[in-house]
């Protein structure tokens, strides 16, 4: 049965050889002069695209508003912000949302390296699984059905990633009234302090806090960490350097907050003992 499709195959890859030499036409400069006039097209394009981006922008000269296809420039980098949430380029997308779809720790794996390396082997695969012949689309409805779902499950992930919203620190800057009311710190100013670094400082892109929050990266609830009584100096300390208190800890140091805001953060966490 091997040998009959070896055969067959060598059979018809013969008869292409014999087509092409009958009625095909060469490379130079048929094919040649294809590439070429499309290589022109596209560098035409970009240029294009990039004149209409420059002179369609009100200003042109280190302005921050946007033209047709977008701003030249974006605000200056601020070194001391607290509150900037990291972003992937857009063709990752779809990658990122995978990550609020598979949650830490049990499935991450699975949708950082499992789907995306299954669906690379099957993608090399294919052409040494189906050795038809056969190349009208009619002919191949799972390759057609196949190729649609990935392409939709791409473009919707892709869509979902660019649109999600994150937990930004100005917007939850309202929340710190709601907090002290109810763990009842209100009168504790240096809570206060340290609820409104921890709304601003990204701490909720990963953890929880009276059902704010991302708890990504297995980061744990905070509502009631003061209830562990772990001390002012324990929570600096963790604070500083995670992975030197909690061994393997993911969690980012935040020493360069300084000690006045890591103690204010502190008494805040020490302060948390759970809704009254």
């Amino acid at each position: 049965m091997a040998t009959d499709r070896l055969v067959e195959r060598r059979r018809v890859f013969q008869q292409y050889k014999e087509d092409v030499k009958e009625r095909g036409k060469p490379f130079y400069p048929f094919a040649m002069f294809h590439d070429t006039l499309m290589s022109v097209v596209v560098v035409c394009v970009i240029t294009g695209l990039a004149i209409v981006w420059k002179y369609t922008t009100p200003g042109n000269h280190h302005t921050t508003a946007a033209g047709w296809l977008g701003k030249l420039y974006d605000a200056p980098a601020d070194p001391g912000t607290i509150n900037f949430v990291p972003r992937p380029d857009w063709y990752f997308y779809f990658l990122f949302y995978l990550l609020r779809i598979f949650k830490w720790p049990e499935s991450v794996l699975l949708g950082t390296i499992g789907v995306p390396t299954i669906c690379l082997i099957l993608l090399l695969a294919i052409p040494f699984i189906d050795l038809r012949t056969e190349r009208r689309l009619s002919k191949r409805p799972v390759a057609i059905v196949a190729s649609a779902l990935v392409i939709a499950s791409m473009g919707i992930l892709t869509y979902k990633g660019a649109t999600a919203k994150e937990a930004l620190g100005t917007e939850l800057l309202g929340q710190v009234p709601h907090w002290a009311q109810k763990q009842g710190f209100q009168g504790n100013q240096q809570a206060i302090a340290g609820a409104k670094l921890f709304a601003v400082s990204g701490c909720l892109n990963c953890h929880t806090y009276l059902g704010v929050g991302g708890h990504n990266l297995g980061a744990p609830e905070l509502t009631a960490e003061g209830a562990k009584h772990k001390g002012i100096a324990f929570q600096v300390s963790h604070l500083k350097c995670p992975a030197c208190v909690n061994s393997g800890s993911p969690m980012p140091s935040f020493a360069g907050l300084g000690d006045q805001r890591l103690t204010q953060i502190a008494t805040f966490l020490e302060a948390s003992k759970g809704p009254k």
